[in-house]
């Protein structure tokens, strides 16, 4: 089962660059996705500093270039977004 963080980070990721659930992986990633462009990519980041309550630095808006690296990224905000234990 998933956490509601990881479900929240899903969402965002879904609804910035309209793919489905089933296809986020490692394979999405600027530059490989087509949505992900300049565009794509503040309409990402709005998404999640709106769902965690953060305010992410400048560093990492720049760094988070695919779905698994922005796992990487918020981690180091606290937020956890590994598979709720059962």
């Amino acid at each position: 089962m998933e956490s509601p963080e990881k479900q929240k980070y899903d969402q965002a990721f879904i609804e910035s660059f309209s793919v489905e659930k089933e296809k986020l992986d490692e394979k999405i990633a600027f530059n490989e996705t087509r949505s992900w462009d300049s565009i794509g990519h503040v309409m990402l980041i709005a998404a999640l500093e709106a769902a965690f309550g953060i305010s992410m630095e400048i560093d990492d808006v720049t760094s988070l270039s695919s779905y698994t690296k922005g796992m990487e990224i918020l981690a180091k905000y606290g937020i956890n977004l590994q598979k709720k234990a059962a």
